[in-house]
């Protein structure tokens, strides 16, 4: 059975003085542009439900303004909800005390911001250590925590050094180091890496990703990249105006898209990396000339049934996971969907 860590319930965020009337409205199927117009109220989430399991990482996406930020900061209470309920191992976050939130937040949950938020006037050792020192551990021991996560990052040699000494990727490390030195059990991290240059980018995830595997922390991921998401995610969500319009693995929102809104995220994009071979059936053969010769699982990834396709003259049996005949593939169909992908059509 799977572990849910997070669990979201109905979860609305709108800024304003008249939020009844507001989520009325929301409720009755207005959009947050005809609540903004009917009430001055904006509409920051709308009736938002998901699970986030133990040790995951999920990827919150969406254009600007629709919703990824606040969301996120709505997990740990930075913005307070409208209504709605926030349960993390049971407990729910929404409707906790503030002094209890602060402690909560000290033990369970550490956040890395887009923009550093390094202190200029401590160096890269006080910067990691910042969390715990405000939870009152001793020097000593928070200076040993600080030193053990700055060389999980690799910036153990630049202790010393200070902010303004570091490039933008190394001010990003220190940022996640002081998140790792609390050892919190979720991380929050919105559009984390997006402030850094492509190279620098793709190092910080290649990180994430390397202490995600040692770690297995729950992890939720502002992104409006897609390329990040689907590199990074287990599952991810897309968000527009407010609401939560899709979730599923890379595989499902790529095959299986919402919407045109969703869709759109792929433009630029090569796909084709994500299909498996249940998605490269021929309909023409539609299975009918299968005779028992080569197969695979319906999940076998595109490089692996591409390798089989190619190498012999005749049809691949895709069977699913009750060992039932889908479909098969032709090299046809395999370079028909490959092309499709590269230029979603």
């Amino acid at each position: 059975m799977t572990d849910v860590k997070i669990r979201v319930r109905d979860l609305y965020k709108i800024f304003g003085s008249n939020t009844t009337e507001a989520q009325k409205l929301l409720n009755a199927g207005h959009s947050k542009d005809e609540v903004f117009a009917k009430t001055g109220q904006v509409v920051g989430v709308n009736k938002v439900s998901f699970d986030v399991n133990a040790g995951e990482i999920y990827v919150l996406m969406g254009l600007s303004g629709s919703g990824k930020s606040t969301l996120i900061r709505l997990i740990n209470r930075l913005v307070e909800p409208t209504s709605g309920a926030i349960n993390i191992d049971g407990e729910n976050i929404a409707a906790l005390p503030q002094a209890e939130l602060v402690k909560w937040r000290r033990k369970r949950v550490a956040m890395v911001f887009q923009s550093f938020a390094l202190m200029p006037h401590r160096n890269v050792l006080d910067n990691a250590a910042f969390g715990l020192e405000m939870a009152g551990t001793e020097r000593k021991v928070r200076e040993k925590r600080a030193m053990e996560v700055l060389g999980q990052v690799g910036l153990h040699t630049y202790a010393a050094k200070y902010p303004h000494q570091l490039s933008g990727g190394m001010q990003q490390r220190v940022g996640l180091a002081r998140a790792l030195a609390v050892d919190p059990d979720i991380l929050l991290m919105d559009e984390a890496f997006s402030a850094l240059d492509p190279l620098k980018r793709i190092e910080m995830q290649t990180l994430m990703l390397s202490l995600q595997r040692e770690q297995k922390r729950t992890i939720l991921f502002v992104s409006h990249d897609l390329e990040e998401a689907l590199r990074i995610g287990n599952r991810i969500a897309i968000m527009e105006g407010g609401q939560l319009v899709q979730e599923g693995t890379a595989h499902q929102i790529i095959t299986q898209p919402a919407n045109a809104y969703v869709h759109k995220f792929f433009e630029g994009i090569d796909t084709s990396r994500y299909l498996t071979a249940a998605d490269l059936l021929d309909p023409v053969l539609n299975g009918h000339s299968y005779n028992g010769g080569p197969r695979v699982p319906w999940s076998t990834p595109l490089p692996e049934a591409m390798q089989i396709v190619l190498s012999i003259n005749e049809p691949v049996g895709v069977f699913d996971a009750a060992d039932q005949l889908m479909g098969s593939i032709s090299a046809r169909s395999l370079l028909v969907k490959m092309s499709q992908e590269a230029r979603h059509v």
